[in-house]
This record gives C-alpha cells, structure tokens and sequence, in this order.
C-alpha cells in the first residue's frame, strides 16, 4: 500500500466513526418512536456491551503478566465515573425522544466548549487573556453556547420538508414525531445538559487513568456499573413486563447496533486514528455529524429541517472551529517553545487537558 493509500485510511476512518455516531442516533431515535422503551434500552445496550468488554481484564492480565491493582479507592472513583456516564446515557435518550438526532448531533459540539470551561474551573487549563490563541477559544466557547440556545429556543419555519409517504407504508415512528412537537425545549435542555456531563465524564476519566491507567479494564468496570445503575433505574421506572421482552424489531436493532457499531467500533476506529493523525484534525470531523444527522433523519425519520436549527447549528459549527483553532495555535507554540528549549517531554506533560479531550466523540 502506498502512503497515499495509508494517508486516506484516517480520513475514511473518521467518516466511518462520524456516520457511526449520526447514524446511532437515528436508530435509536426510530427504536423509541416505534414503542422500545428508553429504560429498558439502556439496560441492554449497556449489559451487552459489558459482555463484549469481558474478556478484556483477562487478556490485559495474561499478556502485563502483572496489571495495575484495582484498590477499593479506584474503583470508587470508577464507579462515580460511571454514575456521571449514566447520567449522560439518560439524558441523550430522553432527549433524542422528545427532539430529533439533528438537534443531538449540533449539541454534540459543545463538549470541547463545556470541557474547556471545566479545565478552567479545575485549574488544568491556564489562560492569557492577552494571547489571540486564548481569545477565540473564549470566543468559540460563547458562540457554541450562545448557537445551542438558538437551536433549543428558536425551531422557526421549515425550510426543507421531506416527501409525505402513502399510508399504506407510513410507520408508527413518523406519526409519532409528527406529534411530538410541545417537548422540543425540554430535550434540547437535556442534550445540553448531556454535552456538560460528558464533558465532566473526560475530565473525570483523565483523573481515574492517573491512578489506574488500564484503558480497556477502565472502560469496561465503567459499562459494568452502568449496567447495574441502568437495570436499577430500568426496575423502579418500567412497570410493564412487555417493555423488557425483546423481539425482532427496530428495538433489537438497535440495541445490537447501539452496543456493538456505535460503541465498540466506534471507540477502536477513533482511537486508531487519533494515533495516526492526532486530536486537532479528528474533532475537524465533528460538525459532519449534524449533515449526516440531516440526511439519515430526512430519509428514515420524515424529520424537517427548520431555520433555526439550521442558524443555530452554523453558529456552534463556527464556534467550535474558532476553539480548535485557538487550541492548535497554542499547541505550535508549546511545540516552538519545547524545541527551542530542547525539552519536549518536559513541554507534553504540561499540555493543557482540552488538547486530548476536543477530539472525544
């Protein structure tokens, strides 16, 4: 394979990892329109993903020969780290169900705003308020937030309706959300407040890695957790028993979609080419997910795009490049200053923590 070739499996990659996303939150989108119950899905996307990520504290076990302890400390901190997931986990899907996966996908572009903000809090990100660099991410951090509120506030006209289907094939999910318009507000608040708790979840996850630094072990003690919190909350919310039947139907789809392409695929295929390619240009890939979110719900949902989720999505969309930009100055700097100072390891380890985190997806 040629280095052209190899140079276009990142970006094909990222495609991949995007559309995985998008298309995600479609499917689960259609699964809660036609009847599934959000509770319930929750539960088995989180237990079958636990189950796929089993064998991995055996096999990091057999290949270290000895891995990280895993003290009674750890998996405290693990364990609130998986209560903030789950909190996430909850609030996308109550919020997917009163809104669309357009609305999800734009929310999606506040995380580096909301982590920028918390590194800030936390002191992990230090700002010269001088510098044109910390100016647009102040800048792109207000426009992200200021371009959600847009979006959640203001739906105004519709500027591009999707062609009415025969009634004869018309599915119960597109008269489902022809009639769900009253809850728009409340599911872009909670998608909002998603962004946030994901946000908390990376800078939470980088403080848990410093003490036990076994990615995969992490990552599945923390779906562990979720899956006990999630049949907990699935037990008290769900009273009926039909709800925890499964069948073969879009509920079973997404599940196995949910579970093993957006979460395990996904997770692998972002991490390649983060090593290959780095953050900067991966979180690049970020905003294609709302054109994909427009075109999948277009064609599946029946959804309309409307004016102001397309001035507030164009508004986040500039905010989040105004960001990264500034990020990427910062890093040429820091990459300048180590190379004349002839210590870059020295320079990595004082990297800001937004610099790893503006790419999660």
């Amino acid at each position: 394979m040629d280095g052209r070739a190899k140079g276009s499996l990142p970006f094909v990659g990222m495609i991949m990892v995007v559309l995985a996303q998008a298309s995600n939150m479609v499917v689960t989108k259609m699964a809660m329109s036609d009847g599934t119950n959000k509770y319930t899905l929750a539960f088995y996307c989180n237990a079958l993903s636990s189950l796929v990520l089993l064998p991995s504290p055996f096999i990091i076990s057999r290949r270290s020969g000895s891995c990280t302890p895993l003290t009674f400390s750890v998996l405290r901190k693990i364990f609130l780290l998986s209560l903030i997931g789950f909190a996430s986990q909850m609030c996308e899907y109550v919020g997917m169900d009163y809104s669309s996966p357009l609305l999800g996908m734009a929310m999606m572009n506040l995380i580096p705003a909301f982590t920028f903000i918390l590194a800030i809090i936390l002191r992990m990100e230090k700002v010269n308020w001088k510098s044109t660099s910390s100016q647009a991410k102040l800048v792109g951090t207000i426009a992200s937030i200021l371009g959600a509120f847009v979006v959640t506030l203001y739906k105004g006209p519709p500027i591009l309706r999707s062609p009415s289907l025969p009634s004869s094939v018309q599915p119960r999910h597109l008269l489902f959300l022809l009639s769900q318009q009253s809850n728009w507000i409340l599911g872009g608040f909670l998608l909002v407040a998603e962004a946030f708790l994901i946000s908390l979840w990376y800078i939470g996850q980088a403080f848990v890695l410093k003490d036990y630094p076994v990615v995969l072990n992490l990552m599945f003690y923390s779906v562990f957790f979720s899956t006990i919190l999630s049949g907990l909350l699935s037990f008290i919310a769900v009273r009926e028993s039909q709800s925890w039947i499964l069948k073969v139907d879009i509920g079973l789809i997404a599940i196995l979609y949910s579970a093993l392409v957006a979460g395990v695929l996904r997770a692998t295929l972002c991490i390649w080419c983060l090593k290959k390619i780095g953050p900067v240009y991966i979180s690049m890939f970020k905003p294609l997910g709302i054109v994909f979110a427009v075109g999948l719900g277009f064609i599946f949902l029946g959804e309309m795009l409307h004016l102001g989720s397309l001035i507030g999505a164009i508004v986040i969309v500039m905010g989040f490049y105004a960001a990264v930009w500034g990020k990427s100055k910062e890093e040429d700097k820091t990459f300048e200053s180590s190379r004349v100072g002839g210590s870059l390891a020295s320079a990595g380890d004082k990297t800001p923590l937004l610099q790893d985190k503006v790419s999660s997806v």
